[in-house]
């Protein structure tokens, strides 16, 4: 408990490596409890991310509000004697790949380096093995029914890479009615269309339809399975920084 403290430090450019800095300068840290709000900020995070947490640093009082995008950031405001700090708290966001294919073995080394949970769905076990998949959640269930057993937020992202309808359609239908914040789906314009039809024909509107991004990625002339999987992580990654969603 207590009211909050900015406690300011000075940083040499000898010292600067040591705390993570390029060059030396000057830090303020604000040391802060906020112990009694986690239950209302993970609820909230869990709704509708990002969180707005502004703490008044000299009263200690604190407000919540919802963010308006993922673009916002963290800051210090002065404004005469009161000093506000805004904190943006994010939701933790988690990858779902249907397809263990050598796209996937990519996408999952970008998406650790950038602390996203990855899971893998695929069925058909030759492909989905730990040997091939060492270090994340792989589950070897029909991707319609893993889907529909797991909590898909507003943080989830759901790609389908296995060019096989039997799999990624059913699984396309689970997250098309989900908050996820980015649907992809591997494929020519043609493949596409013909995805497109078969999702018409299941009673899916023209508008949710269009929430798929496919062919999946960025179009930077992607060739090898490394360049594919950078491009589709690149394209989610600024559907989630920059709401440019389809």
């Amino acid at each position: 408990g207590g009211k909050p403290h900015i406690l300011d430090f000075s940083v040499s450019n000898d010292q600067a490596w040591e705390v993570g800095l390029s060059c030396g300068g000057r830090v303020r840290v604000l040391v802060e409890s906020i112990a009694e709000k986690y239950p209302l900020i993970d609820k909230m995070l869990g709704a509708m991310g990002p969180v707005i947490l502004k703490t008044d640093c000299a009263t200690g009082e604190t407000m919540l509000e919802f963010g308006q995008n993922n673009s916002e950031k963290s800051k210090l405001t002065e404004v005469g004697d009161q000093i506000i700090f805004t904190q943006i708290l994010e939701q933790p966001l988690d990858l779902v790949i249907i397809g263990a294919v050598h796209i996937t073995q990519a996408m999952v080394k970008i998406a650790q380096s950038l602390d996203i949970a990855v899971t893998v769905i695929d069925p058909r076990t030759a492909f989905a093995s730990k040997i091939r998949f060492p270090d994340i959640d792989l589950c070897t269930d029909w991707p319609d029914e893993a889907l529909d057993a797991r909590q898909i937020t507003s943080g989830t992202a759901v790609v389908t890479l296995t060019h096989d309808p039997k799999l990624d359609d059913p699984a396309l239908e689970i997250v098309l009615k989900s908050d996820a914040f980015y649907i992809a789906s591997l494929g020519s314009r043609k493949t596409h269309a013909a995805r497109v039809g078969r999702l018409t024909d299941r009673g899916f509107t023209a508008d949710q339809i269009a929430r798929i991004h496919a062919p999946a990625g960025l179009d930077i002339g992607a060739k090898t399975p490394a360049e594919i999987a950078l491009s589709v992580m690149a394209e989610m990654m600024s559907v989630y920084r920059n709401g440019h969603n389809r």
